[in-house]
């Protein structure tokens, strides 16, 4: 596998934050992918006010989250179709993107993106030196 090749993908709030500061590990997609490898999570300009109903994202919306910028950094291991199960985070006839390693950055990178799939961030997104740390780390 190339582990050189990044992807991002952008994530609605607060399921970006339980990403990056919580215990998140399953991205629940209406789409299945083969990427595996390092994955940019990116918190995008858009709140999903339906979370109230998990308790799980519950302290996440109870202080401010950022947004237009990229949390962390995460190793994308499996994708599977979901049955619910997996995890706590699981959603039923949705993709799971399973994650590991998940890196969060010191401290947000801005970026304007709200590419619906996986992305490729730009070089000079990727050059941003706690990209790189988060990256690296990633990789170990």
């Amino acid at each position: 596998m190339n582990t050189s090749v990044v992807r991002a993908l952008t994530v609605s709030q607060p399921w970006a934050s339980a990403i990056a500061y919580g215990t998140q590990r399953v991205i629940n997609h209406p789409e299945p992918t083969d990427y595996r490898g390092p994955l940019l999570v990116h918190a995008g300009h858009r709140t999903d006010f339906h979370a109230w109903r998990t308790p799980l994202t519950r302290p996440f919306l109870r202080r401010p989250q950022p947004t237009g910028a990229v949390l962390a950094v995460a190793w994308l291991e499996d994708c599977h179709p979901g049955d619910g199960y997996c995890t706590l985070w699981s959603l039923r006839d949705m993709w799971h993107w399973r994650l590991s390693t998940v890196t969060c950055l010191a401290s947000p990178v801005p970026w304007h993106n709200d590419s619906p799939g996986p992305w490729a961030p730009p070089a000079l997104l990727r050059a941003n030196p706690r990209i790189v740390e988060a990256l690296e780390a990633a990789r170990a």
